[in-house]
This record gives structure tokens, sequence and C-alpha cells, in this order.
């Protein structure tokens, strides 16, 4: 298949880290507010309005540019299952900030990287060998101590978050397909469309009329999730998945240090060990992508 200006074809890897370092900032500060708006709100109410308010920065980028002509992509069915994949991942993880502390919720949503990686065999067609396949299992050993099962603590909150971890491993998968025909503008604005959408529905059995205060927080949050879906998904299509996924981990520390200044939470020992070996195992990936990309040429091996 042909690629678009728009291909993942075109790697710019350092500008891709940076734009996903900046975008675990931005998704930070939403982190906070809903954490903080899913105590008086419902988290389908909550997740509207973070897709609703999110078209505030993206139509003007739309605007500014007279890049209209973008929405013009090869496969709108492509689009509306994406949004359907993270609209599920958002309110899973949105309830995952709820139930539980933020850097907890935080560090489980590290293991979609590692999921990422394990669908990147089938979905994109990337190579991924023995030392890559073992940093997988070993991360997924290091979610486990996260959670620490055996001391009881398996609980709902934990379960939501593994799923929203997965379901956005599985949206990650379709960002990468994406940005090979379509432009990363697009991708935002169908998302935020259609998750406006789906989140409107039942918005008549659950609606609770928000505050002055809670109407600033709402706009906040959605203009961060538009910002910072607009960098994640640009991030993607300048580096491999493999590549960018790891440098999520810088939000554990923002979650840490919001979560410890707003309510006193402090990250428990069992979570900073799972998060430092998860993280650990991320970081091993890289090098082994790095490491395999500059000796491709001669050895044509996988990683």
């Amino acid at each position: 298949m042909p690629f678009s200006p728009y291909s993942a074809g075109r790697d710019r890897p350092g500008l891709g880290i940076l734009l996903m370092v900046a975008s675990t900032v931005v998704f930070s500060i939403l982190w906070c507010c809903v954490k903080d708006l899913s105590e008086r709100y419902s988290v389908v109410e909550v997740s509207f309005f973070r897709s609703f308010f999110a078209m505030i920065p993206v139509a003007p980028m739309l605007l500014g540019r007279g890049r209209w002509r973008l929405l013009r992509v090869r496969r709108i069915s492509g689009h509306f299952w994406r949004a359907v994949i993270s609209t599920g991942s958002m309110i899973f993880g949105f309830a995952a900030y709820h139930l539980m502390p933020l850097s907890d919720a935080v560090a489980i949503s590290f293991m979609a990287p590692l999921v990422l990686t394990a669908l990147s065999v089938p979905f994109l067609g990337e190579r991924v060998g023995i030392h890559r396949w073992s940093a997988v299992i070993v991360g997924f050993g290091g979610v486990l101590v996260i959670v620490n099962p055996g001391a009881g603590m398996l609980t709902v909150g934990v379960g939501v978050a593994i799923g929203a971890a997965v379901a956005s491993a599985v949206a990650m998968v379709t960002i990468r397909q994406l940005n090979r025909t379509d432009a990363p503008l697009a991708i935002v604005f169908y998302f935020t469309l259609f998750s406006t959408l789906f989140t409107a529905l039942p918005l008549a059995f659950l609606w609770t009329t928000p505050s002055a205060r809670d109407w600033a927080l709402l706009v906040l949050m959605g203009v961060a999730g538009g910002i910072g879906q607009y960098l994640m998904t640009r991030a993607f299509g300048l580096a491999p998945a493999a590549v960018i996924s790891p440098f999520n981990y810088a939000g554990l520390l923002w979650a840490t240090v919001f979560g410890w200044i707003i309510w006193g939470e402090v990250l428990k020992p069992q979570v900073l060990v799972g998060a430092a070996i998860v993280i650990a195992s991320g970081l091993y990936i890289l090098y082994r992508e790095t490491r395999k990309t500059r000796a491709l040429p001669a050895t044509r091996q996988p990683g």
C-alpha cells in the first residue's frame, strides 16, 4: 500500500520522543481534572466533556492552516472503530482514576506498551525477537508486583485499570495504522467527534449540572485532552510504536507529584518496584529497537 505524506515510513524518532514526553505532561493535567470531577459526576459525563471541549484546540488547528481537506480520509470506518476502542479505554481509565490512587492507576497503565509490542507483530507487521519478547514477559511480571494479588490488592479498580491498558494498546495499534494514510489532525478530529457522539447518548440518564468551578475544570480537561491527543498521535506518526511507547512512562513522575501535592497520596513500595520493572522492560525494548535499526543494513536481524 502506498504511503501518504503522513506516513509512519518517514521516521523522525527524536521529534517523536519529544512529542510523546510533552503529551505525558499535558495528559497529567487531564488526569488530575478527571480524578477531581469523577467524585461529583458520572464517568460517562466526564468523558463526554473531555471529548466535547477537546474540539477547542482541534478546530483552530484545522481552520488556521486551512486544512479541512485533510478530513478526507481513506477509510472512515477505521476512524470509527478506533474511536470505539479509544472511548472504551478512556471510560475505563477514568473509572480507574476514581477507584484508586492516581499513581497506582497510571503505573498499571504502563502495561499498555508491553501489550502493544505483542500486538505489533500480527497487526503492524513489526518483527519482534526473543530479547523483546523476554522484556515483555518480565514487564508483565512487574505488573503483577504492582497489583500484588496475594495481598488482596486485586480489586475492581485494578481490574478496570488493566482493562483500560489493554484497550489503550489496541488503540495505539490503530493509531499507527491510520498514520500510514491519514493526517494526525484528521485522526484526532474523528476520534474527538465520534467519542463525543458515543458518550452523549446516555447523558439524558446520567446528567448532573456542573457548578461554575467545575465548568472551568471541564474546559481545562477537554483542552488538555485535545492537545495531548494530537501530540501523542503525531508522535506515533514519526517513529515505530516500540520506540515511542516507552517514553509514556514519564507520566508516572507527574502522577506521583500531583497525587502527593493535591490528594496527599504516597506511592506504595510495591508500586514503585513494579513500575521500575515495567519501565526497565520498556527501555530495554527501546534499546533493542535502536540497536536493531543501526545494525539492520548489515545484518537484517530482528530485535
